[in-house]
């Protein structure tokens, strides 16, 4: 890779042009569109997905395409500024122009859509790009890489496979942006290393996030919904509900309603069900194992608790938890364990939200207007859904990104376009009209000129 190569097109203004955006994100179409089992497949061998989430990773690249293909002319359109009367006669204006060659760092939970999700977007606003696939999804990784090498040139997209070691000399490199979607250790990291080029970057994290259930809930439509984010993808979601925080009169129904939901979803033995992935690579397997090795002990398993070391497979799990201070509330746990905590108000569940590091997602389902706004007013979270789970990141126009330790920056949609963008601030003047006072020697009077001055 050299990055003088990637970044000269867009120096010499070749990726400037709206066409040679189409033309790009044309490619990237035509890739996902002829390769979908293929996509499928990569996402079977790395993480057993079942065909209809891997599809999900398929439908939420081409939702965002379909977006930047039909508004990128209106994204690129330079917005007009007043100009104050004081510097009449002039124009004034911001454009949008590319930040150069960025880096692009996918995660292994989705490794195909959240690898050129990012993509889309630099695209759109004329970069160049470097992707840097997981080497926990080695599969996907591989077939991003034959993809990207087929259907873009070498100056435009290239792809780097490798270890964290090579992605940890990709950062050090001078890009114009990097974007990261994983952990937050990583992400210290990258920001630590990508301030010594002075090289911005995007964070896209995770964290815990809760989910409350109050009076006014539909029960059986919660714990469907509850039950479905957790074991999507095996519960490595990065927005999937990490812990629930449930008024104590609706706890017993709750959970009786998501039991039967676990057993309808993924039948008797969930661990032998085709509705339900593997955890990714036998070191986070052993890290939720020794979790619920320490959940049995305490006799704290409500539902669930089965694991298969062979298939690196864990069933979804309900756990009761007293407090924040439990070891399964000191980390964003990344698997099909929910940790179910007792609330006696939503008070209660404020409080304790507010005691974590600010979550990637906040859910909340019930509850009155007055209830809702309370937790909009006194939490902070990249996103809150209520009512439901994980479908937020499914709309396009919608920013999505993370607030303090959950991340910073945002993408999807015309949000994508400005991360990827710098709004470049431009100013013409006439000729004529060119009054003296403003030069020395200086002859107006401080009041005459803050009159003149506003």
């Amino acid at each position: 890779m050299l990055l003088n190569d990637l970044r000269e097109p867009v120096i010499k203004g070749q990726t400037r042009p709206e066409s040679w955006r189409h033309n790009h994100l044309r490619r990237l179409k035509l890739l996902i569109e002829r390769h979908e089992q293929e996509i499928v497949d990569a996402l079977k061998k790395d993480l057993d997905k079942p065909q209809t989430e891997a599809f999900f990773e398929i439908i939420a690249l081409k939702q965002e395409l379909k977006i930047a293909q039909s508004q990128l002319k209106d994204w690129m359109r330079p917005e007009k500024v007043k100009v104050p009367l004081s510097l009449q006669p002039g124009t004034a204006m911001i454009t949008m122009e590319p930040l150069g060659c960025v880096l692009i760092i996918g995660p292994w939970n989705y490794p195909f859509s959240l690898t050129l999700q990012p993509l889309i977007s630099a695209l759109a606003a004329g970069n160049t790009a470097v992707l840097k696939p997981s080497e926990h999804a080695p599969a996907t990784s591989k077939l991003i890489a034959s993809l990207i090498e087929q259907y873009f040139p070498s100056n435009v997209v290239q792809v780097v496979q490798g270890d964290g070691s090579v992605a940890a000399e990709l950062v050090k490199q001078p890009f114009d942006h990097i974007f990261f979607t994983g952990g937050g250790n990583i992400g210290k990291i990258i920001m630590r290393e990508a301030s010594e080029n002075l090289t911005p970057i995007t964070l896209e994290l995770g964290g815990k996030s809760p989910a409350i259930v109050m009076d006014g809930s539909d029960l059986e439509v919660t714990s469907r919904r509850l039950i479905w984010g957790k074991g999507l993808n095996a519960g490595q979601t990065c927005i999937a509900p990490d812990y629930l925080l449930v008024e104590e009169k609706l706890k017993s129904s709750l959970l009786d309603k998501m039991k039967k939901v676990i057993t309808e979803f993924y039948g008797p033995n969930p661990l032998h069900s085709e509705n339900l992935g593997k955890i990714v690579n036998e070191s986070q397997f052993t890290r939720l194992k020794h979790h619920l090795q320490n959940t049995h002990e305490k006799q704290k398993v409500i539902f669930g608790g089965e694991y298969d070391e062979e298939k690196q497979r864990i069933s979804p799990t309900l756990i009761e938890v007293d407090d924040n201070n439990d070891p399964l509330m000191g980390e964003e746990l990344f698997g099909p364990l929910m940790p179910v905590l007792t609330i006696k108000s939503l008070k209660e569940a404020i409080s304790k939200i507010r005691k974590l590091p600010k979550p990637l997602a906040l859910y909340m389902f019930g509850g009155t207007a007055s209830e809702q706004q309370q937790v909009l007013n006194q939490t902070s979270s990249g996103g809150v859904c209520f009512n439901d789970v994980v479908l937020q990141a499914g709309i396009p126009e919608l920013p999505f990104g993370g607030v303090g330790a959950s991340g910073m920056g945002r993408y999807h949609g015309k949000a994508g376009f400005q991360t990827f963008s710098h709004p470049k601030s431009i100013l013409e003047r006439s000729f004529w009209l060119d009054l003296k006072l403003r030069y020395p020697p200086y002859k107006v009077d401080l009041r005459t000129l803050k009159r003149f001055l506003g």
